[in-house]
């Protein structure tokens, strides 16, 4: 039984990527896990991924770049201010400038690097880096 899809997902990324495979194939999907896929698609974290659908629905195939060094969930879940991304920033990533934190706002799933250009704030969902 899934828990947490989206932690499982990056879970099986990053062991993925530990063992230099090229390809994750992932059998549970959802809107949040495409949206985390495409922003870490955007970062170039991941190389691409495609929906394929089979008789038991829908199947992510991820090509991986071999950029990735950790990718985890955040739980809880917080909600953030633009003002207190600095403070999470510090928090999960390991330097100034090196990795993303990946926010629900209400425009969209965005990197925190989106969300201090647009001036707001969100739920934080996951780090990559």
């Amino acid at each position: 039984m899934l828990f947490d899809p989206l932690s499982n997902t990056l879970s099986k990324i990053k062991n993925a990527e530990k063992v230099s495979k090229t390809q994750v194939v992932i059998k549970v999907s959802s809107k949040l896990i495409k949206d985390v896929l495409r922003v870490m698609k955007d970062n170039k974290y991941i190389s691409e991924f495609e929906i394929v659908n089979s008789n038991a629905g829908e199947i992510l195939v991820i090509t991986l770049s071999g950029e990735l060094n950790n990718c985890n969930c955040i739980k809880p879940k917080y909600s953030v201010k633009c003002i207190d991304l600095p403070k999470f920033e510090k928090r999960y990533l390991p330097a100034q400038g090196f990795g993303i934190l990946i926010l629900s706002t209400p425009k969209g799933v965005i990197s925190n690097t989106e969300a201090k250009k647009i001036g707001i704030g969100g739920v934080l969902l996951a780090y990559v880096y």
